[in-house]
């Protein structure tokens, strides 16, 4: 990383950015604040839109917390959970008022959890992303309330010393309560009360017999009931590999629980973690498993970070690809641009710079000059804030980049102002530039402090490395992929729609560390990438065997549109779920050297291609889409895909007739 201070972009006052203070306590508003987290919801609005834990969805409102345990719905168009508040905790003091400016306060937060405080109920909560027991913490002897909208089957002390309870609901739902201490509760019909209590009050749901073939996960729950994580840090230790360790209190193991991503990439040997296959809750994501252990070891599977083609273009076809790249590199011209979008113009830079590594591919140096030179003028203005009617600035409010379009406009860039798809946006223009620096070497020295400020707005490791900008904004080390939308309230929480984008950002990064020679940058982004790229395969591509969904919803749909935390839509921002074009294209786009890696199951591509086929019969004005649909029909039939691109007539605004030729003549 750069010695010097490092380089921002002129500053602004954004007037769409909503308050931070309103929840963050004060000691956190002195550093950037997280825009795109699993917490979002609690620090927007009136913080009481729900956001998904894992297993439960949690919501804090009127100085109390609810908890769920969701059930999951799902038709053809659609899966989602249904947040009832099974249970809700509060002081029994505590008047129910509408919210207040300090309802509830993050007081900290962490890679994998975030501890929400309700002063006026002397409660701290720790919510851990994965873990089966909601822990509170009565800071001073407190009367509880605890309500739920089901009828009270029971209530019972389940040992002597009362400090463990049993709840039965009329819903079939089990909750257990544990305590560090004897507590007295009291079934008063609508609510359950306590004696004044101080200590630690831990809550479960018990998992469903039917999901657990007969295993007892009462005594589970009771084994690990003691040691419970207060903060847990998710770190990049090496080259694809993720190292998670949970700071805990108390006696005993730890017991958290794996969805299916984290058992594909555990590594069991190193005598860490025990995996309970017999102890499952049902999710969204599949089922969640768990594992015993305060320290895990993931590893990615090992992905490429090439600039060119993995396995190399046949060298009979540079004819026809040289015939394509001249007539493309001769249309470029930085004067004709037609757009000030951050996404649109970065689509553009990025539809350039891959005709540069192309022409290297195929041994044609010859037009490289004209496509650097169109590089430099249209990336330059966005680097020196020359560009009329847009550019990038730095805002204090949350720590980051607005764009001049979004600081006014919450809608502007896509809502690029207010931290939606900053990912996608500079992904496209780290691409150009990692293609330029390594083109012009003097030229990326002289920009390096602009492309470092770019890059850490979105990949920045934490204050250490940069105290701008917050810790990796974009990816959810619990989940292990990206979450697009930013500072907006969302019932489903947050969501991402493109996966190709997301994962060309983290490979456009890792190219910035292969131009710059920066390891440290180059390690992130690679192993960023992969884990987006199998959370992608994991929970976006829907195949018809061996997938997490429920049949109807597997057996009408091949790839998801919108994946949010709480939710599978088959509908995009922009288009009807009935438009399968445009669903397969949004998660291909951009086409590079990854996209082999993303779309490496050929058996996939084919199902996923046959699926879309249909929705294209009859269609005009629809080139581009087409042309990523016949990309990935390349994979398994290479001579009818090169056919069916010869005859478009028109292509994606970042795509090239250039770049499918080079792609359908490396497979």
């Amino acid at each position: 990383m750069p010695s010097s201070p490092p380089f921002l972009f002129p500053e602004v006052q954004s007037t769409v950015l909503p308050d931070p203070s309103t929840f963050f306590s004060q000691n956190l508003l002195q550093s950037p604040l997280p825009t795109n987290s699993f917490f979002q919801n609690f620090v927007l609005k009136n913080g009481d839109q729900h956001e998904y834990f894992h297993p439960y969805l949690i919501k804090s409102s009127n100085s109390s917390l609810s908890v769920s345990y969701p059930f999951l719905l799902f038709s053809a168009a659609m899966l989602y959970q249904v947040f009832v508040p099974d249970i809700t905790i509060s002081s029994s003091t505590q008047k129910t008022t509408a919210p207040t400016k300090k309802d509830h306060v993050i007081s900290s937060y962490s890679d994998l959890g975030v501890t929400l405080d309700i002063p006026s109920s002397n409660l701290r909560f720790f919510l851990l992303k994965g873990s089966p027991f909601i822990t509170a913490s009565l800071t001073k002897p407190t009367s509880l309330s605890i309500t739920t909208p089901h009828s009270i089957v029971s209530l019972f002390p389940s040992n002597d010393d009362k400090t463990k309870y049993t709840l039965k609901l009329n819903n079939n739902q089990t909750w257990i309560f544990y305590t560090s201490s004897p507590i007295a509760l009291y079934n008063k019909g609508s609510k359950i009360l306590s004696n004044p209590f101080y200590g630690i009050i831990r809550v479960a749901a018990l998992p469903d017999e039917s999901n657990n073939n007969g295993s007892n996960c009462g005594e589970i729950l009771d084994r690990f009931s003691s040691c419970y994580p207060v903060s847990g840090d998710a770190d990049i230790k090496k080259h694809f590999r993720v190292v998670y360790k949970w700071q805990t209190r108390r006696s005993g193991e730890l017991l958290m629980l794996a969805h299916p991503l984290h058992l594909k990439l555990l590594k069991q040997n190193n005598n860490n973690v025990t995996v309970l296959n017999g102890f499952k809750y049902r999710s969204i994501d599949g089922d969640l498993v768990g594992v015993v252990g305060d320290s895990w070891v993931l590893e990615a599977q090992n992905v490429p970070v090439t600039w060119h083609s993995i396995k190399g273009v046949e060298k009979g076809s540079y004819k026809e690809i040289v015939s394509a790249l001249n007539k493309d590199v001769k249309e470029l011209n930085s004067s004709n641009l037609n757009t000030t979008s951050s996404y649109f113009y970065g689509k553009l830079v990025g539809r350039a710079a891959r005709m540069a590594l192309i022409a290297e591919e195929v041994s044609y140096p010859i037009v490289i000059p004209k496509i650097a030179k169109f590089l430099k003028e249209t990336i330059e203005p966005w680097l020196k804030g020359t560009l009329k009617g847009n550019g990038f600035l730095y805002e204090r409010k949350w720590g980051g980049l607005v764009t001049l379009q979004g600081s006014n406009d919450s809608g502007g860039d896509f809502g690029f102002g207010v931290y939606n798809d900053h990912h996608y946006h500079i992904g496209y223009f780290i691409y150009g530039i990692s293609v330029l620096a390594k083109i012009d070497p003097d030229w990326g020295q002289e920009y390096k402090p602009q492309a470092y400020s770019l890059v850490n707005d979105f990949l920045n490791l934490g204050p250490r490395f940069n105290a701008n900008y917050p810790r990796l904004r974009m990816f959810d080390l619990y989940i292990l992929h990206s979450w697009a939308s930013g500072v907006t309230e969302f019932e489903d929480g947050r969501n991402q729609e493109s996966t190709s984008e997301a994962v060309n950002a983290y490979y456009a990064a890792a190219l910035m560390g292969l131009a710059f020679d920066d390891s440290r940058l180059f390690d992130t982004g690679s192993t960023l990438l992969a884990l987006e790229i199998q959370a992608a395969q994991t929970w976006w591509h829907v195949k018809s065997e061996d997938n997490l969904y429920e049949q109807d919803f597997s057996k009408d749909n091949r790839i998801v549109g919108i994946l949010w935390s709480n939710k599978r839509d088959t509908k995009l921002w922009w288009a009807s779920a009935d438009c399968r074009y445009c669903r397969l294209s949004i998660q291909v786009l951009p086409l590079l050297p990854i996209t082999e890696p993303l779309f490496s199951d050929g058996v996939y591509a084919k199902e996923l291609v046959e699926w879309t086929l249909p929705s294209l019969k009859g269609k005009t004005n629809v080139e581009g889409w087409k042309g990523f649909t016949y990309a990935l029909q390349g994979i398994y039939d290479k001579e009818n895909a090169l056919n069916n691109i010869r005859m478009l007539k028109g292509f994606d605004d970042g795509n090239s007739y250039t770049n499918l030729l080079w792609w359908i003549h490396s497979r």
